[in-house]
């Protein structure tokens, strides 16, 4: 219901299996990330009351508390036990809920073949739900044409039980009276601006609408970069109609979900350049993201969250 938070929301669009099916799976950062709470995840600080890390050699007029005298004995040098903390990972999850999202329009959400903004719903809670076993702090942002959500990252049940909310209040059937254009770039700015701690910083988006300020998007992602953030994006479109243009060869009435504007035309003849574009794009964005050190994560969202995300994970952990 609207306006509460009912716990059996999840429970409509994603069955407990398939999150058990994710949450087993550990999700370890790759990057060296900030926290507060002893966890899984490396941190950049270091102290002598966690986990050995490795040896230094002494500076003379340091403390000799921390000399290793069993390493002195075998070498006759003397050298300095370094130890690493671990603590959680801080993870913001960011969503785009523009009209375009909404493809293909459906007037109900299912785990077994969403739209695009049901995939990231469902991949999101997904997340939360593995983030939350760990123990690590989950943030959740929200944008179309501005930031409409952002929470700080936080590990509390109230917390948890808020995000899973204004998931649903993102699941709600579409409404082609509201249009919501994308304004990536400057929400991407402003997300970034407004993480002050190191994070990991999850991105579902088509992308769509910013192929003709593909500098400005990749300056956005750099900016995520520059803050030291770890980013993935999972860029979310259905392959068949977005990007091959699949369509039968006959007169189609195609409407922009964000304007309204519509237009008659036989698929056919605009399939060779339609695709050639969007395949340069897409092939951009890996390439960018590739420079940046960013994972681009291409997924169709007629597969389901969790085949991608299990897939993805498993990868992660295999590799990390």
């Amino acid at each position: 219901m609207k306006g509460c938070y009912s716990p059996f929301f999840m429970q409509e669009y994603i069955s407990q299996k398939e999150l058990k099916t994710i949450e087993n799976l550990e999700f370890f950062a790759r990057q060296v990330v900030e926290g507060f709470i002893t966890g899984l995840h490396k941190s950049p600080y270091h102290g002598f009351s966690v986990e050995f890390a490795e040896h230094r050699l002494y500076n003379s007029g340091e403390s000799t508390r921390h000399i290793d005298w069993k390493l002195f004995a075998r070498t006759d040098k003397l050298f300095v036990k370094r130890f690493e903390e671990e603590t959680n990972l801080r993870c913001q999850l960011v969503i785009d809920r523009s009209s375009s999202m909404h493809f293909p329009v459906q007037k109900k959400l299912t785990a077994q073949a969403p739209n695009k903004i049901g995939f990231s719903i469902l991949a999101a809670a997904a997340l939360m739900n593995l983030f939350k076993r760990q123990r690590d702090a989950v943030g959740l942002s929200v944008f179309s044409d501005k930031v409409q959500i952002h929470t700080r990252t936080r590990t509390s049940a109230a917390h948890h039980k808020r995000l899973l909310w204004e998931l649903e209040s993102l699941a709600e059937p579409f409404n082609e009276k509201i249009k919501e254009s994308t304004n990536a770039v400057e929400a991407l700015h402003e997300i970034a601006d407004r993480i002050h701690q190191r994070s990991l910083v999850v991105l579902f988006s088509d992308l769509l609408g910013t192929q003709e300020h593909a500098e400005d998007l990749f300056s956005a992602l750099q900016h995520l970069k520059y803050n030291k953030h770890e980013v993935i994006v999972f860029h979310v479109i259905d392959r068949a109609r977005e990007l091959n243009f699949d369509f039968d060869p006959r007169m189609h009435k195609f409407v922009d979900l964000e304007t309204g504007e519509e237009l008659k035309v036989n698929p056919v003849e605009l399939q060779d350049e339609y695709v050639k574009q969007m395949s340069v794009f897409e092939q951009e964005l890996k390439v960018r993201c590739g420079h940046y050190k960013i994972d681009f994560v291409p997924v169709d969202c007629t597969q389901g969250f969790e085949q991608v995300l299990l897939s993805y994970l498993l990868k992660r952990k295999k590799l990390y």
